[in-house]
């Protein structure tokens, strides 16, 4: 039990070529799996990784030994990897994600009010690069379940632009403070 606690909420760096990743250790489990001759050990490990400008992605991987369940959950991750639509620092629109009985409600908010939420779901907000968002969870607090709701509501999400080409409208129409938005996160990248 020591050793989860331990474990949760690490962030690691891996020198590997390509671009440097975000990666948290969510959650690990000690499982056993009874054989004739006694029970086997392993350990499942859910990763997520981001790299912090809008890319995200969550793995498990289980394994005897913990290096190697991190790793395979790592490269999981990896390749689960997509683009979140964002706005600035945080999400266009409020969205609600369900994996299992979890209930993940996302809600954007104003510069400089943070991270509001705790456990799976800030791991996720974070590696992802949301730096203002309002966060509700509701039903299982299950983190499994909740980190593949918060991936499910980042899925669900949709750019103005995007609504608004679906509705055949300008998206200065639609939504005019966008173009100040897409601005300051112009200047912001200069």
């Amino acid at each position: 039990m020591r050793m989860m606690n331990r474990l949760s909420g690490k962030r690691e760096s891996r020198n590997t070529e390509g671009p440097q990743l975000d990666v948290r250790v969510v959650r690990t489990n000690k499982v056993f799996k009874t054989h004739k001759g006694g029970k086997t050990a392993s350990w499942s490990i859910l990763v997520v990784v981001g790299d912090n400008k809008g890319q995200v992605g969550v793995g498990l991987g289980k394994a005897r030994g913990i290096p190697d369940a991190i790793r395979k959950a790592e490269e999981a991750a990896r390749k689960s990897m997509f683009p979140v639509p964002m706005i600035g620092a945080t999400i266009p629109h409020e969205i609600v994600g369900r994996a299992g009985t979890a209930e993940v409600v996302l809600r954007p908010a104003a510069p400089g009010t943070g991270v509001k939420a705790g456990g799976a779901v800030r791991a996720c907000l974070e590696a992802a690069g949301i730096h203002n968002v309002l966060a509700k969870s509701l039903g299982s607090r299950n983190a499994i379940n909740m980190a593949y709701a918060t991936i499910q509501a980042f899925k669900d999400l949709s750019s103005p632009e995007a609504a608004a080409e679906k509705r055949g409208l300008d998206p200065n129409q639609l939504t005019p403070w966008l173009a100040k938005a897409r601005k300051e996160e112009a200047d912001a990248a200069h």
